[in-house]
């Protein structure tokens, strides 16, 4: 089956070019998509990760990379994302998007082509990041509502958005296992002042700095104990391995909007 990377160049496109060209036999690539004047265009994608000659060079055609690809992998930015979006929808391509930062309504318009398409859309592709997902989820149920939680996620200094798409799928999983909602409870800043903390708060703060790829903790501090579940990626390649796995997984199923979660087969 062939792939279309869409940001071939950027860190996480290179990681699945990685994978890709080392490790995946049941997957090709069918093209590599980069934005018009990016210094890539027009090289040999095997360029991008050091290797002898892929034989496929870096396009700024996004129609045609589309159209040379069976299912559409994208880890860009959301105005990005949204463009290839719709062009995957006019030519029923399925999707698996890794990008985060997406406003209420970018959702909604990718949650719409997900009834003609099949999306899989998750903030953190890591089999061991989507595992703990289940473990708070868990966690929090057998808990109740009388530990308090925190949530602390580090990335490099030169990620965009926070805090990051995973920390808040984080808060959002504790949150519905208490029946309430990450809008409702969450807390992005403390300064001043605050009074103490309200006892259905989910925090949830952000650090910034070097060269981490993303470190996530989730601290549940109850009376006379604190349990922690962290996450650490030492490299981007297990990332890049779980979009291949959802990508293949995501080129059989119906339209619907999926997520790890589904590729894993770890919801109920």
């Amino acid at each position: 089956m062939k792939l279309t990377v869409i940001g071939a160049a950027g860190r996480m496109g290179r990681a699945i070019l990685d994978v890709l060209y080392q490790d995946d036999e049941d997957l090709a690539l069918g093209a590599a998509l980069e934005k018009k004047g990016h210094p890539s265009v027009g090289k040999d994608a095997g360029t991008l990760i050091g290797v002898e000659k892929w034989g496929i060079p870096v396009s700024h055609q996004m129609k045609k990379a589309v159209h040379d690809g069976e299912v559409i992998v994208d880890f860009t930015l959301p105005q990005e994302t949204l463009l290839v979006l719709q062009e995957a929808l006019s030519k029923k391509k399925p999707m698996v998007i890794g990008t985060t930062g997406f406003t209420t309504d970018d959702e909604k318009k990718i949650k719409q082509a997900s009834h003609k398409i099949p999306i899989v859309l998750s903030p953190n592709m890591s089999v061991g990041v989507n595992v703990v997902f289940k473990l708070i989820h868990d966690a929090v149920t057998a808990l109740g509502g009388s530990y308090d939680i925190e949530i602390l996620e580090v990335h490099h200094r030169h990620k965009k958005d926070a805090p990051s798409g995973t920390a808040l799928r984080m808060g959002e999983v504790a949150a519905l296992a208490r029946g309430a909602s990450l809008p409702q409870v969450g807390r992005f800043a403390r300064y001043g002042t605050i009074g103490s903390r309200q006892t259905n708060e989910i925090g949830i703060q952000s650090l910034r700095g070097g060269d981490i790829v993303g470190e996530h903790t989730i601290v549940f501090a109850g009376p006379g104990e604190r349990i922690e579940l962290t996450h650490r990626a030492h490299s981007r390649n297990n990332f890049a391995r779980g979009a291949l796995m959802a990508a293949q997984w995501v080129a059989n199923q119906s339209p619907g909007l999926y997520d790890m979660m589904d590729v894993l087969g770890l919801k109920k």
